[in-house]
């Protein structure tokens, strides 16, 4: 059967790199703008505490899944539940939607990050440097409704995403997270500093973290499970395939545990890098493009050394970017590969193909195709909408009734405590009960949620 053989297959060569590289699927743009915002607007350190909470039971257990399942089957996110599901079940289907909502998030998510590194021309040319925010509001416009930049942009970083895909997994992903997740600590730190210095800079530390318990309501509640689902990287492919490629030794439990905490961390702080300085000159934390492509450069501008800042914030935010769409990209190329016996570039640039084609209509979704819609969406929502709100919190319910019910106990000891090398009894102990009675019943919910129901 095709795609059976590992004899030759890629793998990370060292923990270090094992961590930077689920670390880099795990840190995206949301990190940069999404999560500090809805802290902040939903009570602050109570918010963080119900987030901590709600990442524990449900977006870590399911991360362990998908590692545990991946290095066992040392295969694609497909082939990984055909391998250990009883024979005849079709737990695969459960891959391939994962598999999918890789692909959907890639064909919107790749128009996103375009901006983000146009952006970075806008910043280093100081065209976007400046006070007024209706000329950043132009500028931002012009971009996202031209057809031709919009294209461009998706095409360059599809471009640049498949130039480090092709190199392998530990020559290309291993060796570029390594690299760039210590640049992006290393810049959040300059611009947190810079942003701290400014008078007036407590307000904006008192929104990311003074508590406030009357914002804690249900909707906050059901936002702060959703984030912990979603900010991981779960659910859609890239654990189970990043898994794949992970050392016999690795303690996959700490492992896991240090990419959730250590993805905390980055949104911390660029929640300190960039409320601080937004309430110090009088601006409004809005959430979502608003706040990135328009209020940024304008706070910026008002702050010494502001072009400096600017450039290296932008910078940072297409190295988060980066290394989620590296392993959102992996998933069908190594499905391909191992399934089709394709060679990596062939892979690589069918799949590449593929997404430049389904994305184009995401990145024209502003412009050419703003009045197309289905079910009442562009295709931009739409993509956004069947991935995040349907095929992630239902691959992850499976993932766990699968681990918990239908692998089982004594395979998931053995694979966690890495055949009995790991003391590691109690954790996985605690490890099923959630996986099994705590995780499903709150992804339920998320979905649910997600679908309106609720």
């Amino acid at each position: 059967m095709p795609g059976e053989s590992n004899a030759k297959r890629d793998a990370f060569t060292t923990s270090l790199g094992v961590l930077f590289a689920t670390l880099g699927s795990a840190v995206g743009l949301g990190n940069i703008w999404k999560f500090p915002y809805l802290t902040g607007a939903n009570g602050g350190a109570a918010f963080l505490i119900v987030y901590l909470l709600s990442t524990v039971l449900v977006g870590l257990p399911v991360m362990i899944s998908e590692q545990m399942l991946g290095r066992k089957a040392r295969a694609d996110a497909i082939t990984t539940l055909r391998k250990l599901a009883p024979q005849g079940r079709p737990w695969w289907l459960v891959g391939a939607a994962g598999a999918l909502a890789s692909f959907l998030i890639m064909a919107f998510y790749t128009e996103v990050a375009g901006w983000v590194f146009a952006y970075i021309l806008k910043a280093i040319s100081g065209n976007i440097l400046t006070t007024n925010s209706a000329l950043t509001t132009a500028a931002f416009t012009s971009l996202i409704t031209s057809p031709l930049w919009s294209l461009v942009w998706q095409w360059i970083v599809l471009a640049w995403v498949a130039f480090i895909i092709v190199r392998g997994v530990s020559k290309g992903i291993e060796a570029t997270t390594k690299r760039l997740m210590p640049i992006l600590f290393g810049l959040l730190i300059i611009v947190c500093v810079r942003s701290l210095t400014l008078p007036g800079a407590v307000q904006g530390l008192e929104f990311l973290f003074k508590p406030d318990f009357t914002k804690l309501t249900k909707d906050a509640l059901l936002i702060a499970m959703g984030l912990a689902f979603f900010k991981l990287s779960i659910g859609m492919g890239t654990m189970i395939t990043y898994g794949s490629y992970f050392r016999d030794d690795q303690d996959i439990p700490m492992t896991a545990t240090r990419v959730m905490l250590a993805d905390l961390s980055v949104s911390i702080l660029a929640g300190i890098a960039i409320f601080p300085a937004v309430f110090a000159y009088g601006f409004q934390p809005d959430a979502g493009p608003s706040l990135l492509f328009i209020t940024i450069p304008t706070v910026f501008a008002s702050m010494p050394l502001g072009h400096l800042m600017l450039v290296l914030f932008f910078i940072l935010t297409s190295i988060a970017a980066t290394g989620a769409m590296l392993s959102l990209l992996e998933v069908p190329v190594a499905y391909l590969q191992g399934q089709f016996n394709m060679t990596r570039i062939q892979a690589t640039l069918l799949t590449v193909g593929l997404l430049a084609l389904v994305g184009s209509t995401a990145a024209l979704s502003n412009s050419t195709l703003a009045n197309f819609t289905l079910f009442g969406k562009t295709m931009f929502d739409l993509f956004d909408f069947i991935s995040s709100n349907i095929l992630l919190p239902v691959g992850g319910l499976f993932i766990c009734i699968f681990v918990g019910w239908v692998w089982g106990g004594k395979q998931v000891k053995a694979a966690l405590s890495n055949e009995g090398k790991l003391k590691n009894e109690g954790i996985v102990r605690l490890f099923l009960f959630i996986v099994r009675y705590i995780a499903p019943v709150l992804i339920l919910i998320v979905l649910l949620n997600g679908l309106g129901v609720i």
